[in-house]
């Protein structure tokens, strides 16, 4: 569905994108992580042929240059800062874009509303509207004319953590019903619960492609785990994970324990079998 070969984008002596190169099939949700910086959100623009770039972008076989009308019926974009006029309705702001997209009058978005739940807001001000109803109105705007795919800059960046929950379960509807996503982001939780894949940038540059349950091993991170154990089950916990070469110590009323890539649940298993009961665990 999207082909993205050696895109590069420079501001200057700055070189923001070097060389990024990925694919997104059909029905895929891909998400481009990274720090701030990263070249996240200039990917997206030049994506959207809102920056001119170095490299190739096709869209369903069109050139995101040459055909770049084409392409944008093809496209819904749901900016990370959201730019409506406060004094309009929810009804009158889905009316303009309505007409900016050329759709046919009449247009009944009564659906959309209801998918949404924007349903019980259309006679509201945008102004009157909490963060997470915008970014519900913004994923309205971007469906109007049921593209097949979805591009998000950051989109739960301002949001607080209920709303932000409540915008991923609308993704991942949309997801399931076919649409292609790619989405910018800087939360891992989010990643894990939305991304087929997973495209860590650093610099501009791409250092891992892959799915999200692999990010751990790619990049080799060590993840301590903290288990709040009854008294009685610390000691046998501490000799249990010492006689399968896990780096543990004691951590108040519970043991800390090391553990590579994928091992978390071995570590789990292993006191289970040991009859070692384990209250609760965090992990860090």
């Amino acid at each position: 569905m999207i082909e993205v070969r050696n895109l590069t984008k420079r501001f200057g002596r700055f070189t923001a994108v070097d060389n990024l190169s990925f694919s997104v099939r059909e029905g895929q949700a891909v998400a481009l992580w990274g720090a701030n910086g990263a070249g996240k959100t200039t990917a997206v623009r030049c994506l959207l042929n809102l920056f001119p770039y170095e490299g190739e972008i096709t869209v369903n076989g069109l050139d995101a240059r040459r055909q770049s009308k084409e392409v944008r019926r093809l496209v819904g974009f749901v900016p990370q800062e959201l730019s409506f006029h406060d004094d309009m309705t929810v009804a009158e702001t889905l009316v303009f874009y309505a007409r900016l997209r050329k759709l046919p009058g009449g247009y009944d978005f009564t659906p959309l509303l209801e998918q949404l739940r924007l349903t019980t807001h259309i006679r509201h001000r945008v102004g009157e509207l909490s963060g997470g109803l915008k970014q519900r109105l913004a994923l309205a705007v971007a469906l109007l004319s049921d593209p097949p795919i979805l591009i998000l800059d950051e989109p739960t960046a301002s949001l607080d953590i209920r709303s932000r929950e409540e915008f991923l379960i609308l993704l991942r509807s949309l997801k399931q019903a076919g649409k292609t996503m790619v989405f910018s982001s800087h939360h891992l939780e989010e990643i894990t619960a939305l991304a087929d894949r997973v495209l860590l940038l650093e610099d501009g540059r791409l250092v891992v492609d892959a799915p999200p349950d692999q990010l751990e091993r790619q990049l080799n991170w060590e993840t301590t785990l903290h288990l709040y154990l009854p008294e009685a089950g610390i000691d046998p916990a501490l000799q249990t994970l010492e006689g399968l070469g896990m780096p543990v110590s004691r951590n108040g009323r519970g043991v800390r324990v090391h553990v590579t890539p994928g091992a978390k649940g071995k570590v789990l298993r292993a006191l289970h079998d040991a009859g070692v009961e384990v209250d609760d665990f965090s992990i860090e």
